[in-house]
């Protein structure tokens, strides 16, 4: 419910916030004291099987969220094995274990999502087929995405005071037609920029590998809550890494798509929009490959363009056979992000194995011209050279540390277009840049003949709260406006690499080995523009390949 927020009554309005939101878990679905005192020391959620000790599940439950793809469950919903309302209450108190344990969601409507549960199981009874594709499975939401009666706020204590929303962003009209069934929105940073997903009103989302490292941001609640498996299936926004930085510190796969594939209408941002710059896209996460493509294959043949204006109107078309073999590129680490040890084995260990499985590896060299720190200061100059609004002020609420620290990369170098030139001098010089940096990967591509780009998704693992700094590894494939894919594969291990790496420049992470042990590695799979079909099959192929 909205309220008036001021300077005189924030903290005591986000503590009745916070205190509303858990008064909406039932009591049957809390976890009791004497259970939260033998929580495991390391904060090491998913290894400890909370789920199991903590009594809360059912044995259905627990098959239901562990055990089955989101494809496997919508096979079993259609025939009828499993009802959509067992389905949904089982997410839904999986969901509630892991708000208490991380603080991971912003929003739950847990009645309204069983209710629409037993709505579609009638449905089912009643017609004898699905409502659509889609039919009975719960489905997770970024807080940015808006659902009526329910407020986004995207971690601004001053957005308490706007109403719940009245009307459905686009993407969300779309997955109710498919017959999906919504029951979360999930956390995010103060101001959505920053890679550890903390605000004043719900906390700060904690990991649920190592609670004492960052789930990622912005999307880090959708990381958390996929990641413990209290989402089968959930859907981020990524401008600068926002899907994939939760990905890969929560060791789940997460897609961001090419721009304008997904709908992205009706959300709520508090940006500027209008000026030309880095276009967000919305994109899913989730435990398999099989569920990413479902996710975005779904959706795309829903004909999108029907709910959001800005959405491109072509279809996912699906690929038949897959190549025995592809040209893979390695992108070159560079110097002024170099690349933790964990992160170096896992790269390494890939492109072993696809040489052994007959791909050919071209490793591509570092050229500043078309490299990731160029790309960086050409970003920042894209997210800071415009208008911009600051939501704090209004209730006088203080930032967050990560915000805070306001991490850029211009350590590296200059600004790649003069900042004392007027607005529209400005806006063509930054036009130009892009173009020519887009131009020398196009010449790369060509010239080696890629069929896919392998890269790190970060230069690190999750990483200590407050210190995931600058994404320089994610930024790049937002600039160039090529779709990503990040794959899970390995853990960082102070056996294996125990050599600590410290960097000193305030804007990346140093390396721990005990702060990160155990913490999940991740690769990057990149294809140019438009090619989010070949993105997802490529990556399947190398995922299959490298295990």
């Amino acid at each position: 419910m909205a309220t008036t927020v001021t300077q005189d009554n924030w903290e005591t309005t986000t503590r009745e916030r916070r205190r509303q939101l858990g008064l909406q878990i039932p009591p049957d679905w809390r976890l009791d004291a004497t259970f939260l005192s033998s929580l495991p020391s390391n904060g090491h959620l998913i290894v400890a099987e909370i789920p199991h000790h903590s009594g809360l599940l059912s044995k259905e439950e627990l098959d239901i969220t562990e055990n089955y793809t989101a494809a496997q469950l919508l096979q079993n919903l259609a025939c009828g094995e499993v009802t959509s309302l067992a389905v949904t209450t089982a997410f839904c108190k999986r969901a509630a274990i892991a708000q208490q344990l991380t603080s991971c969601l912003t929003e739950h409507f847990f009645d309204r999502a069983l209710e629409r549960a037993q709505y579609l199981d009638d449905y089912l009874l009643r017609e004898k087929r699905v409502m659509g594709p889609l039919h009975g499975l719960p489905i997770s939401l970024k807080d940015s995405f808006c659902v009526k009666g329910i407020q986004s706020t995207v971690g601004y204590v001053s957005f308490l005071g706007n109403p719940p929303a009245n009307t459905n962003s686009a993407l969300v009209d779309l997955l109710l037609d498919l017959g999906a069934v919504l029951y979360v929105k999930t956390n995010i940073p103060q101001t959505m920029m920053t890679g550890d997903s903390e605000n004043n009103i719900y906390g700060r989302t904690l990991n649920p590998h190592n609670t004492s490292l960052t789930a990622g941001g912005s999307s880090g609640g959708e990381g958390a809550l996929v990641a413990f498996r209290g989402s089968i299936l959930g859907v981020g926004t990524d401008i600068a890494g926002s899907i994939r930085i939760p990905a890969l510190c929560c060791g789940v796969y997460g897609f961001k798509p090419t721009t304008d594939r997904i709908p992205f209408g009706g959300q709520v941002s508090g940006a500027v929009e209008g000026y030309p710059g880095i276009k967000p896209a919305a994109g899913p996460l989730a435990q398999s490959l099989d569920d990413i493509e479902l996710f975005m294959s779904t959706v795309l043949k829903a004909e999108p363009w029907r709910y959001d204006v800005t959405t491109i109107g072509s279809p996912w078309v699906t690929t038949s056979k897959s190549p025995s073999s592809l040209t893979v590129g390695v992108l070159a680490e560079d110097p002024q992000f170099p690349i933790h040890p964990p992160i170096r084995r896992a790269m390494e260990s890939a492109i072993e194995m696809l040489a052994r499985k007959g791909h050919r590896v071209v490793r591509l060299t570092h050229e500043p011209s078309r490299g990731v720190a160029y790309a960086s200061r050409l970003a920042f100059q894209y997210f800071t050279y415009g208008p911009h609004i600051d939501h704090t002020v209004a209730s006088g609420e203080p930032l967050v540390a990560s915000v805070a620290k306001l991490a850029n990369p211009m350590f590296t170098g200059p600004l790649p277009v003069d900042h004392e030139l007027g607005v529209f001098d400005k806006i063509e010089g930054l036009h130009k840049a892009r173009k020519a940096y887009a131009e020398e990967w196009r010449r790369t591509w060509v010239q080696h003949n890629l069929d896919v780009l392998l890269a790190p998704g970060a230069q690190n693992t999750a990483t200590p709260h407050d210190t995931y700094g600058w994404p320089p590894y994610t930024v790049i494939w937002n600039l160039l406006d090529y779709p990503a894919c990040i794959l899970p594969y390995g853990k960082a291990s102070k056996a294996l690499d125990p050599d600590p790496m410290l960097i000193h420049d305030g804007v990346q992470p140093s390396y721990e080995p005990d702060s990160v042990d155990g913490a999940p590695c991740a690769l990057q799979i990149v294809t140019p523009r438009h090619q989010d079909e070949k993105c997802i099959l490529f990556s399947r192929l190398i995922d299959q390949d490298i295990r």
